[in-house]
């Protein structure tokens, strides 16, 4: 083992899910609880079931195969537009998907008639994001075409906002999304039974305003693991921030300049680093670099200073010598974790304080990451924060 490790806390986000599960009944929306930055661990996905999440979502048809395998029977969400050379896998694994176009539609309902069931399709609709959806203007063709397929069930439309551009929820686009199903189901007498208003950036929106018009459904995955807004990356109230830590050895610890010296050029990523002189100074290497995770996203410990990165080595400034060997926890942020999760260096380490709330059958022959790693499941006591509700 490399000694690099994610520790998932799976207490602390049964505690997380819980709160926003009931926060958002409040509200009448229920919750789609995504997998997906923890390559959907078949232990996360039922502590999330477990605390009354109504389905399970994901991107990868990959992770939503797995999850089948480890015995996870809840209804399963493809979030991604399913790719034309796993049609087959998308209708046999996943309840619903995600589209946004036509020839999609008529595959997967090709597809479904061949499988003798009925899919579920979620329209997704473009609100200025632009990573992916239909133009507004587009959305009845794809509604006729979800409707012509007799094997297919046009069950939702649903936006995203917030991954890609940053562009926020706001009073006004959910407005538009609210108006665009009314008007759907006025044009085709219809029911949407899904209104899915987006991902954990769409909170503050959810909890602070009073109308919220159709939406009945969000998609939350960095509020659930992580406790933050993503559009801000503030903690959100009563949520544990710490379920998931990164832990990664020391490998050398010398006393050093600051300041790089020598004529420069751009480093091996193409950039140009200026490094302001702070003295001599303790510089300590950690066995963790890009290949493995996100160095700008990775949160320290106090007395340490992260200061750059390379494929394998975290380099940081302490104010104090550091002993190889010494294993230091690190916070991730979420491109730190999807990373992370990712590598095959990173062994995944799950805990909890009792297995009530999943069947440790389901943890045997599973693989980490993806690439036939067995996983390291050990469960240990800890103390658990009460929550400010």
């Amino acid at each position: 083992m490399s000694g690099l490790e994610l520790q998932v806390d799976l207490d602390k986000i049964a505690n997380n899910a819980t709160q926003l599960v009931r926060r958002c009944a409040r509200r009448q929306i229920t919750v789609t609880g995504v997998t997906k930055a923890l390559l959907g661990a078949p232990e996360v996905a039922q502590v999330l079931i477990d605390a009354g999440v109504g389905a399970i979502g994901d991107s990868r048809v990959e992770n939503i195969e797995h999850m089948r395998q480890a015995g996870i029977h809840a209804p399963m969400v493809l979030l991604r537009s399913p790719s034309q050379s796993q049609i087959e896998q998308t209708v046999r694994t996943a309840a619903m998907t995600a589209n946004t176009e036509t020839v999609v539609l008529e595959a997967l309902g090709a597809e479904a008639d061949r499988q003798r069931c009925v899919h579920d399709v979620m329209l997704m609709v473009e609100l200025g994001d632009l990573r992916e959806g239909l133009m507004p203007a587009q959305l009845d063709e794809a509604v006729r075409s979800a409707l012509s397929h007799p094997a297919l069930r046009l069950r939702g439309i649903g936006t995203n906002l917030a991954c890609r551009s940053g562009v926020e929820p706001t009073t006004h686009n959910m407005a538009e999304l609210s108006m665009l199903v009314d008007s759907i189901e006025d044009r085709f007498g219809i029911g949407i039974e899904i209104v899915s208003g987006g991902n954990s950036a769409n909170l503050g929106w959810a909890f602070g305003h009073n109308d919220l018009g159709r939406i009945n459904n969000l998609r939350l995955g960095e509020s659930i693991l992580l406790g933050l807004d993503p559009l801000q990356r503030t903690p959100i109230r009563g949520l544990h921030t710490d379920a998931i830590t990164m832990s990664a050895e020391v490998i050398e610890s010398q006393r050093k300049p600051s300041k790089p010296w020598g004529r420069r050029s751009e480093n091996a990523f193409g950039e140009i680093i200026d490094e302001q002189d702070h003295g001599d100074c303790w510089q300590t290497i950690f066995a963790v670099g890009r290949q493995d995770t996100d160095p700008e996203d990775l949160g320290a410990p106090p007395g340490i200073t992260i200061i750059g990165g390379s494929s394998d080595h975290l380099v940081t400034r302490t104010d104090r010598r550091m002993t190889p060997g010494e294993p230091v926890r690190f916070r991730p942020g979420y491109s730190a974790l999807l990373r992370a999760a990712t590598s095959p260096f990173v062994s995944t380490v799950f805990s909890s304080a009792s297995t009530a709330s999943f069947d440790r059958s389901l943890l045997a022959g599973g693989t980490a990451n993806g690439h036939g790693m067995s996983l390291l499941h050990r469960f240990k006591a800890f103390s658990r924060l009460e929550p400010d509700v």
